[in-house]
């Protein structure tokens, strides 16, 4: 699997803010990048339960306003809003915590490109921000679009044994790595301390790449 790095990360806008849900104060993550398709197309790569496991995970439910939704092994929730093929919003529950997750895509001149931006909010607990960082999020979110430009370049599945090889490459670890930098400098520019911010930046680095034992 060829994935050039340095394109991959320079493609991503990244941005941390902290906003007002349900009467309290959470963490605002903002993940976005330019797709060369039709927003149909990319709408429909990211709500069809055909084409979302091609390039993130098997889903299963009812994916429509008021449904819900499961990804294997990972989160599931509700569909809280829905509007083809431009707006959806979810929740985000795993592990008992819920955040919400809300997608836009906005198309380009003469529909030949797309952006897509993801907004997920969460009430993040001080003591894990201090740890791990806007990354812990960011870097996961990262690479499930890396995935999405995979499928779309070729309209196939995204091979799990091509990607769980890959993950043990140097780039792999180069893409984490300057993942994991990037974050934690819109953690630096949305007003944390630098050197907490880069250290943060750097242990959820180590908690993402894999060891060879």
């Amino acid at each position: 699997m060829q994935i050039d790095v340095s394109k991959m990360l320079g493609l991503m806008t990244r941005t941390i803010d902290t906003v007002d849900r349900d009467g309290q104060p959470a963490t605002l993550l903002v993940a976005g990048r330019t797709y060369p398709t039709s927003v149909e197309d990319l709408w429909d790569a990211v709500t069809s339960v055909s084409r979302i496991p091609r390039w993130f995970l098997p889903v299963t439910g009812d994916l429509r306003l008021g449904g819900r939704y499961q990804l294997e092994g990972n989160a599931g929730g509700e569909i809280l809003e829905c509007e083809p093929p431009r707006h959806f919003e979810i929740t985000w529950e795993y592990g008992g915590d819920v955040s919400w997750v809300a997608v836009a895509l906005t198309p380009g001149a003469g529909n030949e490109e797309t952006y897509l931006e993801v907004r997920h909010v969460a009430h993040v607990p001080q003591e894990f921000w201090d740890q791990y960082g806007p990354g812990a999020t960011g870097i996961g979110w990262e690479l499930g679009l890396m995935g999405l430009d995979l499928h779309l370049a070729t309209g196939a599945a995204v091979d799990p044994e091509e990607v769980r090889a890959w993950e043990r490459t140097p780039d792999a670890r180069a893409f984490i790595a300057g993942s994991s930098a990037a974050w934690a400098e819109a953690s630096v520019a949305a007003g944390t301390d630098p050197d907490a911010a880069r250290a943060a930046g750097e242990r959820v680095a180590a908690f993402y790449t894999p060891t060879d034992e």
